[in-house]
């Protein structure tokens, strides 16, 4: 009836269960900062593509952090109202914004980023020296 033998042995499951307990990880981390996890996520990779290649479009920012669409609109309009980032008219396209951060979002993401590494770092680290292999393996995934 079932291809597994319990609940141990579906990897879809064992996934749930690990995605959640990281989660509740990350939520601790980032309350410091009153950060949600995705406002988190928004700044981090707009930091990472402001700095690689210039300021990127709303859709941009979506499709690096894999996030839907009208909500990283909606999740930046927040993030816009708390001063971290500021959107502004692409010359080339008057229907699209580009976004940048402002200096307290710079700073935000910097802080943050830390205690998102570092809780990173602690519960990876049950990984051992499987953590490039498990790394390698959420890449295929994808």
């Amino acid at each position: 009836m079932t291809r597994f033998s319990g609940p141990d042995d579906s990897p879809g499951f064992l996934l749930w269960r690990v995605t959640l307990a990281w989660q509740r990880a990350m939520r601790a981390a980032l309350a410091p900062h009153d950060l949600t996890h995705v406002q988190f996520v928004l700044l981090a990779s707009l930091w990472w593509l402001v700095s690689h290649n210039g300021p990127p479009s709303q859709q941009q920012l979506a499709s690096h952090a894999g996030t839907d669409p009208m909500m990283t609109s909606q999740v930046l309009r927040k993030l816009e109202d708390r001063g971290f980032v500021s959107r502004s008219v692409d010359p080339a396209d008057s229907r699209a914004r580009l976004l940048e951060l402002t200096s307290a979002g710079k700073a935000l993401v910097s802080k943050a980023m830390k205690d998102v590494e570092d809780a990173d770092v602690a519960y990876f680290a049950g990984l051992g020296s499987e953590q490039q292999a498990f790394i390698r393996g959420l890449t295929r995934l994808l």
